[in-house]
């Protein structure tokens, strides 16, 4: 088992929410631990489970993104995914997101939450040699998916090292958000304390992921020097650096995949979407095919076609300096490409279309799609790069009024990138900052959340209302099973 892109099946017992009614008997909780955590296997078995969630977060980097000033929903037409179109909009609501929206996403990161809780709930029945290292990378998941609640709807229902079951809603209020980052940051440093730089399987969590989502949760609270400290630690004692700029322009391909600038990683696979392995029809990561221009003919053979969703504006195009080596690597310009590759073509079809497309997350020609294309793209996400902890480095000294060492680890960056180093300080540096955050990371998911943290959304987001926009609504489904024990986030 030398990477985590391998399928696991998944069993019964690791169902999040078990239930009687009059028509299905259920064994009991107590019945069904003693069937289970009596060794090592059954550990590892339900950590793989509690991994294989990660795979199903690819909608919210694509949702984040298109929330953002960086792309419109695009895709077929206005009615094409209305639940995406609400979003880009600003117009979104706590009901209608049912049918693979923000009601979909809510459940799976409870599920995901759960498996983890399921692990800690048992965590001390039976010892075995790794043990501590299970529990590190199971708190790991756990932060990681309380940090995707926590941003999007900000005070959630949460237990500790206890699974929420049926019913238990009617009990359990929604835990203050500085509690969960309480949490989140408990579960961070024992992660960073108990795990290695370096796994010997590909794709699990290690001191560096822990390190640097630390860092980051640290800097969406404004912990700026406590972000600083761990950043930094990570920069000069892990093992990771930036791509040159040579390598650069592979680090969104297949073959560059888990590189060394990549801090953590999200496997993907190519399963069938409809095939009963494949748990939620996410093994594959379904966002790269439909980010994809439509009726694309690639004479150079490097791309395929998709639904033309999440399609760049020109206001992002533009805010990239003449002469940045990221441009292309991140930005497909239609246009320019069918001039440079004869014999190219596409459609043109769809809504909102710029003529501009996400080249890091669109399907590469012969990316092994089996079945239905949408749904069992292979290509990994790079959730968290090592030019992002540069950056968020940059920032929290920058914030810590550290503008030399802040701007060693900008200029890192931008050198890099081949532009020359910036030579400002105080809040223009925290500007420069944020507009070199914009360009390196485009197309990742990170600017929506970058733009609510710092203050900046309304300004920038068309239709954006601080004070309601800042977070996500909680599904009106999820309120009503609670018996409207949960109130609704301002606004909506």
């Amino acid at each position: 088992m030398k990477n985590l892109k391998i399928i696991f099946y998944l069993f019964a017992f690791l169902i999040v929410f078990s239930c009687n009614d009059d028509f299905v008997e259920v064994d009991s909780e107590d019945q069904n631990s003693e069937n289970f955590f009596n060794t090592e296997e059954d550990y590892q078995l339900a950590l793989v489970a509690a991994y294989d969630y990660l795979q199903t977060t690819a909608k919210f980097y694509q949702f984040a993104e298109i929330a953002s000033d960086n792309t419109l929903c695009g895709g077929e037409s206005a009615t094409d995914s209305p639940y995406i179109q609400q979003i880009d909009d600003m117009i979104h609501s706590a009901d209608g997101q049912s049918d693979g929206g923000l009601r979909t996403m809510w459940q799976w990161m409870y599920e995901a939450v759960n498996r983890c809780n399921y692990i800690m709930e048992f965590k001390d029945k039976t010892d075995f040699t790794n043990k501590t290292s299970v529990i590190a990378q199971t708190r790991f998941l756990r932060a990681y998916y309380n940090f995707i609640l926590v941003k999007w709807w900000g005070d959630v229902p949460m237990l500790r090292d206890k699974r929420i079951q049926f019913g238990d809603q009617f009990t359990i209020d929604r835990t203050p958000k500085e509690k969960v980052y309480e949490l989140i940051e408990e579960d961070l440093i024992f992660a960073a304390d108990n795990l290695p730089y370096v796994q010997s399987q590909t794709g699990r969590v290690t001191k560096g992921a822990a390190q640097g989502m630390l860092g980051k949760v640290y800097l969406y609270q404004k912990k700026f020097e406590k972000s600083a400290d761990v950043l930094e630690d990570l920069i000069n004692n892990g093992p990771h650096r930036l791509l040159t700029p040579a390598e650069y322009p592979n680090m969104f391909e297949r073959d560059w995949e888990n590189n060394i600038e990549s801090v953590f990683e999200i496997q993907y696979s190519d399963v069938d979407g409809g095939s009963f392995e494949c748990f939620q029809c996410l093994e594959g990561n379904y966002s790269v095919y439909f980010n994809g221009p439509r009726g694309f003919v690639d004479a150079a053979e490097k791309f395929d076609s998709g639904y033309s969703f999440n399609v760049p504006v020109q206001d992002v195009v533009d805010a990239f300096e003449p002469g940045d080596l990221r441009y292309e690597t991140s930005i497909l310009d239609m246009e320019q490409y069918i001039i440079d590759n004869p014999g190219s073509s596409w459609s043109g079809d769809g809504y909102e279309q710029t003529g501009y497309f996400n080249r890091k997350y669109i399907a590469r020609l012969g990316d092994l799609n089996i079945g239905d294309a949408a749904l069992t793209n292979p290509d990994n996400y790079r959730a968290l790069r090592f030019a992002d902890v540069l950056l968020m480095a940059a920032e929290a000294l920058a914030e810590e009024g550290q503008d030399n060492e802040a701007r060693i680890y900008l200029n890192m960056v931008r050198n890099r990138a081949q532009l020359p180093d910036v030579s400002t300080s105080g809040t223009n540096l925290i500007n420069d900052i944020y507009k070199e955050r914009r360009v390196e990371l485009v197309g990742e998911g990170h600017r929506f959340f970058d733009l609510v943290r710092t203050g900046k959304a309304a300004l920038a987001i068309d239709g954006f209302i601080s004070g309601k926009h800042d977070l996500f609504p909680i599904p009106i489904e999820e309120i009503q099973l609670s018996g409207n024990r949960w109130e609704q986030n301002p606004g909506y």
